[in-house]
C-alpha cells in the first residue's frame, strides 16, 4: 500500500496550491479519504475529509470557503485545492485512507509554506 503526496512549496499569501495524493495497493474507491496537516510544535489536525464516492465532504472550520477537497476514483488520486493561502497554513500535509476493519494508510507529507 503506498500513499504518496505532491503539489506543496513555497507560496505568498494570497496565492493557490493543488496537492495531490496517488493511492495503490487497495480498493481506493472503498476508503474514506482525508487531508490532515501539522505544524511545527502543533499536533496534527484534520483538514478535510471525503468519502468512497466524494458524494460527501467535511472540513475544519478554518479552510472553509478556501480549501476544496476531492477525488478521481479512475485515477485512484486524492486532490487539495487550496485558495487564499494564509501564513497560518503552513504544515506538512498528509494523505490519509481509512477503509473497513478502520485499516488506515498515511502518506508522507509534502510541506506547504505559505510566505511573502
Amino acid at each position: 500500500v503506498q500513499l504518496v503526496e505532491s503539489g506543496g512549496g513555497l507560496v505568498q499569501p494570497g496565492g493557490s496550491l493543488r496537492l495531490s495524493c496517488a493511492g495503490s495497493g487497495f480498493t481506493f474507491s472503498s476508503y474514506h479519504m482525508s487531508w490532515y496537516r501539522q505544524a511545527p510544535g502543533k499536533e496534527r489536525e484534520l483538514v478535510a475529509g471525503i468519502t468512497g464516492t466524494g458524494g460527501h465532504t467535511n472540513y475544519v472550520d478554518s479552510v472553509k470557503g478556501r480549501f476544496t477537497i476531492s477525488r478521481d476514483n479512475a485515477k485512484n488520486t486524492l486532490y487539495l485545492q487550496m485558495n487564499s493561502l494564509k501564513p497560518e497554513d503552513t504544515a506538512v500535509y498528509y494523505c490519509n485512507a481509512v477503509g473497513l476493519l478502520l485499516l488506515e494508510y498515511w502518506g508522507q507529507g509534502t510541506q506547504v509554506t505559505v510566505s511573502s
